[in-house]
């Protein structure tokens, strides 16, 4: 069972994504909070995913972030956000947030969702991300910088990169490229090393930055038998 904690300052949010994700299969909204009451209830109910809004008025969602991942053992965070080009969603990922989703996703990707960020994979809504960087193009590295260091990944190393990006967690993508979970996690490691970021979330967000999203999404499938 997939254990979650909904923060949000708005009780008919909380309530509302109880009700869809304790409607589905393997996960159970354990407790909802506001900013304030947050860290002590995460703290409280070691959930394995935490749901949190990222703009709240008592408390605000970077404040609540970063206590969690203060914890000694933090669970996987997903940010929740109205706005597709919010500033602060590249301080939340920078910060340790495992992704970041619109609030009108549809309730029906919401629990698969879930399920991906308990798996240790990224969530990122894919309108939001091309947004967000539209919005902030000096963040980060130059576009030539990032585009300079995804070419030094080889050919497997750029098609686990686009699956990283997509959100699946090691053992998917193994399947997908048919290679054994090990075998992934050493080239997501040898992927950080070489784009010189310290997370998959940071890794994908440079991928959509360096165009390899768009390029490369389409070869994935068909280079599986490498």
């Amino acid at each position: 069972m997939i254990r979650v904690v909904v923060v949000d300052d708005e009780a008919l949010v909380r309530s509302g994504f109880q009700m869809i994700l304790n409607a589905s299969d393997g996960i159970e909204v354990v407790a909802t909070a506001e900013g304030a009451q947050a860290t002590d209830v995460i703290r409280r109910e070691r959930p394995d995913v935490v749901l949190l809004d990222i703009r709240m008025p008592d408390v605000d969602g970077l404040t609540v972030l970063r206590q969690i991942q203060e914890l000694p053992e933090p669970p996987h965070v997903a940010m929740l956000t109205t706005f597709d080009t919010d500033e602060y969603i590249l301080t939340a990922l920078r910060s340790g947030a495992a992704g970041f989703l619109l609030k009108d996703t549809e309730p029906e990707q919401f629990a698969q969702l879930v399920r991906t960020l308990a798996a240790g994979g990224v969530v990122m809504s894919p309108k939001a991300s091309r947004a967000l960087l539209r919005g902030h193009p000096g963040a980060g590295a130059p576009p030539d910088a990032d585009v300079a260091r995804v070419g030094l990944l080889s050919d497997r190393e750029r098609d686990v990169l686009v699956l990283v990006a997509e959100g699946l967690s090691n053992a998917d993508i193994g399947t997908r490229i048919h290679l054994s979970a090990g075998t992934v996690k050493d080239h997501v490691s040898s992927i950080l090393t070489k784009l010189r970021v310290s997370s998959r979330v940071q890794a994908a967000l440079l991928a959509e930055r360096a165009g390899l999203l768009s390029e490369r999404g389409d070869d994935v499938t068909r280079n599986n038998g490498r």
